[in-house]
């Protein structure tokens, strides 16, 4: 065990938890999660307990701990230069970097109107312009990306520029937002990656609902 432990809220609902865990996952990372629901009101004391900022994910390695989703990345990518959360060439993993910041500052209108929610049955949602906007950018980003490393993922093999935009595979096929063959492909190959599926599995077993995030 390599003494790391991440905080996460329910796996059904939390977008930014789902990130650092497959990144860590799908890479051979060693690691324990403690799942802290969030279904309270005011939010949950025990995460209060612990994060400076109240909320998850939260990682600890030994007395420190590093909030944000795309910190944990880069940390833990640090810790294990070898794992290749990251593409090795530079050049790509510059554009790795660039797609996952603009995941972590953009698409707000997406994230808004489309909670992410593995256990909704799939069902079509009337989307307003703004959200389509963003639904038609995160196509480009993936089209481009694929086609200069010709897949099956967006650099080749599966790194943390996957694991940041995996929220939005789910997003995608629940709401039913995307047609594109090739936004299809790309999307079961996530679904069907094992650090996916896993994550699926305890999301399906959770018994918490939220009922804001139920559109």
């Amino acid at each position: 065990m390599t003494g790391l432990t991440l905080y996460v809220g329910n796996k059904n609902y939390s977008s930014w938890s789902m990130r650092p865990w497959i990144a860590m996952t799908a890479v051979g990372i060693d690691f324990s999660d403690v799942v802290i629901p969030f279904d309270f009101a005011a939010g949950n004391p025990e995460i209060r307990a612990i994060s400076p900022t109240g909320k998850v994910p939260l990682l600890r390695h030994g007395d420190l701990l590093i909030w944000e989703s795309l910190a944990i990345i880069e940390y833990v990518a640090e810790l294990f230069p070898d794992a290749g959360l990251w593409p090795a060439d530079p050049q790509a993993r510059a554009r790795a970097r660039s797609y996952s910041m603009e995941m972590l500052s953009g698409f707000r209108a997406l994230r808004g109107a489309c909670p992410m929610n593995i256990r909704r049955p799939k069902q079509a949602l009337d989307v307003g312009a703004d959200v389509r906007a963003d639904v038609a950018r995160i196509e480009q980003i993936w089209t481009e990306a694929l086609a200069r490393s010709g897949g099956p993922f967006l650099f080749g093999s599966f790194s943390a520029a996957d694991a940041m935009y995996a929220p939005v595979v789910n997003r995608f096929d629940v709401y039913d937002l995307v047609a594109d063959r090739e936004t299809l492909g790309y999307m079961n190959r996530v679904k069907a990656h094992p650090a996916f599926l896993k994550w699926e599995e305890a999301a399906r077993a959770e018994p918490w609902v939220v009922a804001e995030d139920e559109v």
